[in-house]
């Protein structure tokens, strides 16, 4: 069968792989019905995603269907529609046994650290599937998107009547907003490109936005918008360090700034005047829990998540190498591409 290997950055190969053998204890053979391009794979592809290695068969946000299972697996059964959970825990590490299966000491990333859904089949361990028998495949391979934005949310505690401001506008910081939004809090965006922010506030329906300026600006638009507050909750999805260095000066007194975007950059800011005077906590989000998974998809199937506008480009698997780079060019307006599988 084929499926599409990175070889090294901005080189794509369809390869003739083997096809996946019976599954074992735990596990499951699952069809790949829609994968979802994120900026993970941008990243991989680039050569600027620091978890990334080579060659690697890209491919985490995923709507699958189940094909056969293994022993002991009651979760699924062959026939079901599911999306997947990607991020493969060790389940015996200090973290692990907490509960933060999210932070694994020894996690893998599927399409990241191993072999992910660019192929028509493959083998998942059966606990990482997560039935939505209701949802289409391509919303099922948006549910993960979703669940960075939701974990991140909840990392801040946002509570109802708070402020958020959403720093980058792509799918990650789009996927804040919208569980900001369901906590009931009213929500700011702020990004540097004009049709990001036409697109929060036209498919969003979010009608605060500014855009990016530099940090005084921003700071003094904040304070016209909020009665001088500024806000709550900061959420930086940006991944470029100036931005995560000066968004605490965007942290209301007692506010709280979460980093849901990842640099390899150091980061620094003045401890004094803005993080002790105002007592901010920073905090850290990363992937999600499986119980942001069973509830984004309970959401979907209710309509209080509304998918419709977020798959802005639509490719078929063979041509993915060719519309790969038309994709992440700045003028293509993709908010989210999905890569429709063969059969």
């Amino acid at each position: 069968m084929n499926a599409w290997v990175l070889e090294e950055p901005r080189r794509w190969r369809l390869a003739d792989v083997a096809e996946p053998p019976p599954p074992g204890d735990g596990e499951a053979v699952v069809r790949v019905r829609a994968v979802g391009i994120c900026g993970t794979d941008v990243g991989g592809y680039l050569g600027k995603m620091p978890f990334f290695s080579y060659p690697r068969i890209p491919g985490h946000e995923l709507g699958v269907e189940v094909v056969a299972v293994g022993a002991g697996v009651t979760n699924v059964r062959p026939g079901d529609r599911c999306c997947v959970e990607p991020y493969v825990n060790c389940q015996d590490c200090f973290s692990c046994r907490r509960g933060l299966t999210n932070c694994c000491e020894h996690h893998r990333t599927l399409g990241v650290h191993c072999d992910g859904g660019l192929r028509p089949l493959f083998t998942v361990p059966a606990r990482k599937l997560h039935p939505a028998p209701r949802l289409a495949a391509e919303q099922c391979a948006l549910v993960e998107t979703l669940a960075i934005g939701c974990h991140a949310i909840d990392r801040a505690r946002a509570v109802a009547g708070e402020t958020v401001l959403v720093i980058g506008a792509g799918p990650i910081g789009l996927s804040a907003v919208v569980f900001a939004r369901l906590a009931g809090c009213r929500v700011i965006v702020v990004d540097v490109a004009a049709s990001r922010l036409a697109f929060v506030r036209e498919r969003l329906g979010v009608p605060d936005t500014l855009p990016a300026g530099s940090p005084e600006a921003t700071a003094a638009a904040l304070r016209e918008l909020t009665a001088g507050r500024l806000c709550e909750v900061v959420v930086d999805a940006t991944g470029n360090p100036a931005s995560m260095a000066t968004a605490l000066g965007n942290c209301a007194f007692g506010g709280r700034l979460v980093y849901v975007g990842i640099t390899q950059a150091e980061i620094s800011f003045p401890h004094a005047p803005i993080l002790h005077r105002r007592e901010l906590s920073i905090l850290a989000s990363r992937n999600a829990l499986s119980r942001d998974f069973t509830r984004i998809i309970g959401l979907v199937d209710e309509g209080r998540i509304d998918t419709r506008p977020w798959i802005t480009h639509r490719v078929p698997f063979a041509d993915l190498g060719t519309a790969f780079p038309r994709l992440i060019e700045p003028g293509s307006g993709m908010v989210k591409a999905v890569v429709a599988m063969p059969g």
